[in-house]
Parts: structure tokens; C-alpha cells; sequence
């Protein structure tokens, strides 16, 4: 049996000798950097499940307070981010990362846990994060930008867009008071260094 995908305006069957095309740009299964995309599509799938863990967890112990609209919008946001990397591993046939059972529960604990400090440790968890994710997607822009800028130029779009959002977050965090939390600038380094961990884990594992 073939399966149907669509991407943008294309519709294409996938079986054993079938290539899949990217939207309408030229990156199929068969040209493309295969360890390259495959990296890339494997660590921002469980980062973006990472995150969706940790606004959770921020949900479940803020929900009902005035910050949880914030934190909501925030969440349905990366909800879309997973959904379409969920499409990209079954289109580019990555699998995931080995670590998602541990992703799915420390992301939540890390959600709730700097929500129980009060709105400002949940928003300095955000800044945190969403920094470190910024990055990583602007490191992906520059090494996809060096390898061929025309053929991963939907897959480019996609990662801008969605740093751009992250960032959103970042902004959104800080004007909600992030700073105020205790102990701030420990805080947000002690899970910078996590996320980077877990970046460099889910790239190869």
C-alpha cells in the first residue's frame, strides 16, 4: 500500500521507489543530505515535543491563573511546530529520537517546576529555552544556507518561521516579568545547558 502526502500545492505517493518532493522545491529523497536532514529533522521534532512537555507543565500549575491565556497561545503555537515535523519525519522517513520517553517526562517536570516559583520562574523557563532554540535554528539556517540555499529553500522558510515564532516567546517571557524570578540569571543557565544537552543528545541518538 502507498500512503499520501501533501505538502503545499503537491501530492505524492511514497512506497519503495517513489521519491517524496519537499513542497515544490527541489529536495527529494534522493538528492538531499540525507545525515544532514536527518539530524535536522530528528532534533527539531524532539524539540519541539520537548516544549510542547514543558508548556504542560507550566498549563497544569498556571492554567487557571491570569498568565494562563499567555502560556495557552504560546502552546498552541508549538503544537503546529510538532505537527508539521511529525509530517516531516513520515515524509523524509526519520525516525525519532530514542530519548523521547525521558524528553516527555522532564519536559513536563521542568514545565511544572518553574511554574510552582510563580509566573515569573514559568516565563524565565521560556526565555531560557526559547533562546537556546533560536540559536540552534539559526545554526541550521547557516549550515543549510552553505550546503544549497536553492534546494532547502522551503526547509529554510519553515525553520525562519518558526525561529521567529520562538522568538515571540523569548519577547513574550521577558515582558511577563521573567527577570523577577529568583535567582534569574542561575536559572536560565542551568537550563540553557540542559536544552544544549539535550540538543546534542537527540542529534545523534
Amino acid at each position: 500500500m502507498y500512503s499520501i502526502l501533501k505538502f503545499g500545492s503537491v501530492t505524492q505517493f511514497y512506497g519503495e521507489k517513489i521519491s517524496i518532493r519537499f513542497c515544490s522545491s527541489g529536495m527529494t529523497l534522493d538528492n538531499i543530505n540525507r545525515a544532514a536532514v536527518d539530524r535536522i529533522i530528528r532534533v527539531d521534532h524532539a524539540g519541539e515535543y520537548g516544549a510542547n512537555r514543558i508548556l504542560a507543565g507550566q498549563m497544569a500549575v498556571l492554567g487557571r491563573t491570569s498568565v494562563g491565556p499567555v502560556i495557552q497561545k504560546m502552546w498552541d503555537q508549538e503544537k503546529a511546530h510538532l505537527k508539521k515535523f511529525n509530517e516531516l519525519m513520515v515524509a523524509f522517513r526519520v525516525r525519532p529520537t530514542v530519548l523521547m520517553p525521558l524528553w516527555n517526562v522532564m519536559g513536563f517536570a521542568l514545565g511544572a517546576g518553574t511554574a510552582l516559583l510563580g509566573k515569573e520562574g514559568a516565563m524565565a523557563c521560556t526565555v531560557a529555552v526559547e533562546e537556546t532554540i533560536a540559536q540552534h535554528y539559526n545554526n541550521q539556517i547557516r549550515m543549510l544556507m552553505e550546503e544549497d540555499p536553492e534546494k532547502y529553500q522551503e526547509l529554510l522558510q519553515l525553520i525562519k518561521k518558526f525561529r521567529d515564532e520562538e522568538l515571540e516567546h523569548h519577547d513574550t517571557g521577558l515582558y511577563h516579568d521573567a527577570e523577577l524570578a529568583p535567582a534569574y540569571v542561575v536559572l536560565k543557565s542551568v537550563i540553557q545547558a540542559g536544552c544544549r544537552a539535550a540538543i546534542y543528545l537527540s542529534e545523534r541518538l
